[in-house]
C-alpha cells in the first residue's frame, strides 16, 4: 500500500485498525514473508512515519500490526528530540512522502519517570542520561502547571508537546501539514491492554477531542 495512494486520514485509519487487531489478539502479521521482503530491496514506500520511545515493550510495527516497508520508525528514550531526530522525521515525511507522522508515548516510561523524579528530588542522573532527563524537564513542569502530577500526566503532556514542537520547529513538516499532505498525530500507548489512544492532532480532517478519543476505542 504505497504512501502516494493514501490520504493522511486513510493512513491513520489503517493504523488504528491494526491496533484494534493487536488489542484483540487477532493480528494478521501482514507483509512479513520472504516474497514481500524481496520486493523491497531497491525501494520503500511507507505510509506512516512514527516517532516513539526506545522502550523494548513498545515495538511500533507490532502495536499497529504492520509489516516490512509500511512504517518509517524513529525511536529515542522518552521521544526526546534533537536535530538528527527531527531530520530523520523530515526525511520520512518529505523524501519518502509518508502522509502521516505519529508521535507515540506510553505509560510507565522510564525516561519520563526519571525526569519527574529529578524535578522532585533535585538530583540528576549520571552520564548522557542527564541529557535525556534535562530535555524532558520542561514538559514535566508544563504538566505540573496544568495540574498533572503523576507519570501518566507527564507522558500525556510530553506527547502533546512533541506534536506541537515538531510542527513549530520544522519548516518542512509545517509546510507539508499546511498544504494538506501530512497529518501529525500524538498517541499514548497502554502497556497492559495494548491500546493506542489519540491525544493530539495537527492537520488532516478537523476533529473534536471527543472524536479523537473515540477513534482509539
Amino acid at each position: 500500500m504505497p504512501a502516494r495512494n493514501l490520504t493522511p486520514q486513510q493512513a491513520l485509519n489503517h493504523l488504528m485498525e491494526g491496533n484494534k487487531r493487536f488489542v484483540a489478539d487477532t493480528p494478521s502479521h501482514p507483509n512479513q514473508n520472504s516474497k514481500h521482503r524481496s520486493t523491497l530491496t531497491d525501494h520503500q514506500h511507507p505510509y506512516a512515519t512514527l516517532f516513539g520511545c526506545a522502550d523494548s515493550r513498545v515495538a511500533a510495527e507490532m502495536i499497529f500490526d504492520v509489516g516490512l516497508g509500511e512504517m518509517f520508525v524513529v525511536r529515542t528514550a522518552g521521544q526526546v528530540t534533537d536535530a538528527v531526530t527531527i531530520g530523520s522525521l523530515e526525511y520520512g515525511a518529505s523524501n519518502l512522502g509518508t502522509p502521516l507522522l505519529i508521535v507515540l508515548g506510553h505509560d510507565s516510561c522510564g525516561a519520563v519517570t526519571a525526569a519527574v523524579e529529578s524535578l522532585e528530588t533535585g538530583e540528576t542522573p549520571n552520564g548522557f542520561v542527564y541529557d535525556v532527563v534535562s530535555r524532558l524537564l520542561p514538559t514535566v513542569i508544563h504538566a505540573r502547571r496544568d495540574g498533572f502530577d503523576d507519570i501518566g500526566g507527564a507522558v500525556h503532556q510530553n506527547t502533546v508537546d512533541t506534536v506541537h514542537l515538531l510542527y513549530e520547529r520544522s519548516q518542512i513538516l509545517k509546510e507539508l501539514v499546511d498544504s494538506g499532505q501530512l497529518m501529525i498525530v500524538g498517541m499514548t500507548y497502554k502497556l497492559k491492554d495494548g491500546r493506542a489512544k489519540i491525544v493530539a492532532q495537527i492537520g488532516g480532517e478537523a476533529a473534536t477531542e471527543k472524536e479523537l478519543t473515540e477513534a482509539a476505542q
